[in-house]
């Protein structure tokens, strides 16, 4: 409280000390135990109460607030003028003085129908309940503009009525820090466990659009997630998971064999129409730390920073079209079970995690010695509008397995080895890095980025065979383009492209080829409702299977996506 607000509060006090103490907040117990044997009579000037309190004065007191309470339970909008009470006596002096105070000041709340709700002639301790609320006000008021700006004979006259109310004001004062208390508690144990459910349907059809001889194709994808909370803070995530859709670019796989290139997010999803466990973890913070334990279903991309506003296709619905457009193809390496953590540190941001694909399979070695990736990621805020990250992956894979999870890229990408013909594989390992970053001038646009490099190594026989992948790619996004809500997507980029491959250090032929695999995409995504938008776009793959010999693959899309 400032020099000013005291001033007023000890001008109070002049006449009752030890009353104004109980305004300021000193226990109500205090005052009551002072003025117990105290006897309220009404003055011929105070008819404000018909009756007086009889019996045990302090249980009359607190049932007839509670009352009241009960009365008032419902919120009412607010009225400022003591007129409007038609339960109160207007020839009172109280009336007509805190009139006076209330009229200059504003002080006073009540409600708009014109009663106080006490069913009767305003009791004194409803009184002392505006008396109290003015004072306050008034307090305010010193604070902001000084004492001179309440008069001197507003003084005078709160003076008085606090003298002629102080067992009043004291009784209220303890019943308030009461129920302060009990709002306090309940307030911090209100939470009770929760589970929130969410959805998304999406409807797409999609064709390859150089191909007229290659039909079109409809499916959809299911997405229900369960979103369980213990605390307020943790949650334990589970997502059941449907789909039937299929790429169209399975239709070149008589071409251009084992290609991933141009694969859309809801394909990432087919289940052949079983519902089936999709995700599953829990995550809770320690400090300015947040963990995941994963049980199922876990991608690096759920705690790390991609650095890829509005084409991060979280859901499969609403960001960009393809995998590779969605998020750097680093973070596509490892899935499954496992633990990460994030750390916020104010404008440095740091990720670790590890995940393994083979966790709960002892034959193929389990949560450490099978399939598995561990992630290292160094975020950095340079401002509200740039960011960028240095991303490390170490990975483990077994012979037959693919790199980037048969999500994105060449097939010669996934896994050099059984492309260049080397037997004998049982398992090799990766060392992957990466950089992103995006930057958003405004809110209306957005640029985003990536280059990721992957050395692929095994030993066979003695001999060190070794491959090396390459994939970039940026992207422009325009928000709220046209609509609000709607989204506008450019996305140019090479996905996952084996460009190069030696044994014991001797360069070797790329078999199929070595060219870069471009991918371009464009969509827009329209916001019919809150809950419903659809997505039409391109996505055109030039040199598909890293060959420039191979016909361009032009794919069209419509997506249509359901919310809830």
């Amino acid at each position: 409280m400032n020099n000013k607000s005291q001033l007023f509060w000890h001008s109070l006090i002049a006449y009752p000390a030890i009353l104004a103490a109980s305004i300021l907040g000193v226990s109500g117990n205090v005052l009551a135990a002072e003025t117990t044997d105290l006897q309220i009579e009404p003055s011929s000037q105070f008819q404000i109460a018909q009756t007086t309190p009889t019996g045990d004065v302090n249980t009359q007191k607190l049932e007839q607030i509670q009352r009241y309470n009960d009365e008032g339970n419902n919120s009412l909008p607010q009225v400022t003028n003591v007129s409007q009470f038609s339960d109160v006596q207007s020839t009172d002096w109280a009336y007509e003085a805190l009139s006076r105070v209330v009229e200059k000041y504003g002080c006073l709340q009540g409600y708009p129908d014109g009663t106080y709700r006490g069913k009767r002639a305003l009791s004194r301790y409803e009184f002392a309940a505006g008396l109290n609320a003015c004072l306050r006000q008034i307090e305010a008021l010193i604070e902001a503009k000084g004492q001179n700006y309440v008069l001197k004979e507003d003084f005078e006259a709160l003076q008085r009525l606090v003298e002629e109310f102080r067992t009043e004001l004291a009784t209220l004062g303890s019943r308030v820090d009461n129920l302060e208390g009990r709002t306090t508690f309940l307030e911090e144990h209100q939470f009770s466990t929760t589970t929130k459910l969410t959805g998304q349907a999406i409807f797409s059809y999609a064709d390859s659009l150089d191909n007229k001889a290659t039909p079109g194709i409809f499916g959809y994808g299911l997405y229900l997630g369960l979103n369980t909370s213990f605390n307020g803070q943790d949650l334990l995530y589970a997502e059941l998971d449907a789909g039937n859709i299929s790429s169209p670019i399975n239709n070149y796989y008589n071409i251009i064999p084992n290609t991933f290139e141009g694969k859309q997010v809801p394909d990432t999803y087919d289940t052949a129409n079983d519902l089936v466990l999709g995700v599953l973890y829990y995550t809770f913070p320690v400090g300015n730390a947040k963990f995941q334990i994963a049980a199922a279903g876990a991608v690096h991309s759920d705690y790390a920073e991609t650095f890829n506003p509005y084409f991060q296709d979280f859901d499969a619905g609403n960001g960009a079209l393809s995998t590779f457009a969605s998020e750097s193809s680093i973070y596509r390496i490892g899935s499954g079970a496992g633990a990460s953590v994030h750390f916020d540190l104010n404008k440095i941001g740091i990720s670790l995690g590890y995940l393994s694909g083979t966790a709960n399979d002892p034959n193929a070695g389990g949560l450490f010695n099978g399939d598995y990736a561990a992630l290292a990621q160094l975020e950095l805020k340079l401002s509200d509008r740039f960011g960028l990250g240095l991303t490390y992956v170490r990975g483990n894979h077994a012979g037959d397995d693919a790199i980037f999870d048969e999500l994105i890229g060449t097939g010669q990408a996934n896994n050099p080895f059984a492309n260049q013909g080397v037997l004998g594989v049982t398992d090799f390992n990766t060392n992957s890095y990466g950089i992103a970053a995006n930057f958003s001038p405004s809110n209306k646009i957005s640029l985003s980025g990536f280059v990721s490099f992957t050395d692929a190594n095994a030993d066979v026989g003695g001999v060190d065979y070794e491959g090396e992948v390459w994939s970039y790619g940026v992207g422009l996004a325009l928000p709220d383009f046209g609509k609000e809500g709607n989204l506008l997507g450019i996305y140019v980029g090479v996905e996952p492209t084996l460009k190069g491959f030696t044994a014991n250090g001797n360069a070797q032929n790329v078999v199929g080829g070595r060219d870069n695999a471009y991918h371009i995409e464009g969509f827009y995504k329209y916001q019919l409702t809150d809950n419903i938008s659809i997505t039409p776009g391109v996505i055109w793959l030039s040199s598909p299977g890293q060959n420039s010999n191979n016909d361009d693959a032009i794919i069209g899309t419509i997506r249509t996506t359901f919310s809830f």
